[in-house]
């Protein structure tokens, strides 16, 4: 499995990871982090927790990867083949703002996607999907539609999540994402939740 810090790849076998995870309440896993911030802050506020960030793309890691907090790893990794060392572990999943494949793969069920996101959760696993209007839009949908789209294969794949729900542009604001600032402010400042 390749990790990243700062701007140096290491490579964790499965002994290494389970050394790391000793002794925390829960895993979090955020997939497709992006710059890592979201990691970063949850990290900060919850030391008792182990909080994963995977991503596809190393460039963007970099700066919160370098971060020396003990309760942080972040996977280079693809949604579609999500690293088999993490199966069974992961306590929450939280997916934020998606664009690309990964929005693709929710909207379209994507087997990969789905399987992955089972195979890594424990039993008692939970789910957070924060959507934009502009990626929705790019992928061609709506953003309630594609909320709804979204929310109904993750129920198709046996997660309990509630119904799509608004979040407004202070909330957005407040989102310890980098992402959700720029949406915010941006042309499309509007977001829905899917969540456990």
């Amino acid at each position: 499995m390749e990790t990243i810090r700062g701007k140096t790849c290491i490579l964790m076998d499965l002994n290494e990871l389970h050394d790391r995870l000793a002794n925390y309440n829960r895993i979090i896993l955020d997939l497709g982090t992006g710059d890592g911030r979201y990691v970063h802050s949850l990290a900060e506020r919850f030391p008792a927790d182990f909080i994963i960030g995977v991503d596809s793309c190393r460039e963007n890691l970099h700066e919160y990867s370098r971060a020396k907090l003990l309760n942080m790893l972040f996977i280079i990794s693809n949604a579609q083949s999500l690293p088999c060392e993490l199966n069974g572990l992961v306590s929450h999943i939280s997916i934020n703002f998606p664009w690309g494949s990964l929005l693709d793969g929710l909207l379209t069920a994507d087997t990969s996607l789905m399987r992955g996101l089972e195979r890594l959760a424990t039993s008692t696993a939970s789910i957070d999907v924060h959507l934009n209007g502009g990626a929705l839009a790019d992928a061609g949908w709506p953003l309630e539609n594609g909320a709804d789209k979204i929310y109904y294969n993750l129920l198709q794949a046996g997660w309990r999540v509630r119904t799509p729900r608004c979040m407004d542009e202070d909330e957005l604001q407040v989102f310890p994402t980098t992402w959700a600032r720029r949406l915010a402010h941006g042309r499309d400042p509007r977001g829905m939740k899917i969540h456990s």
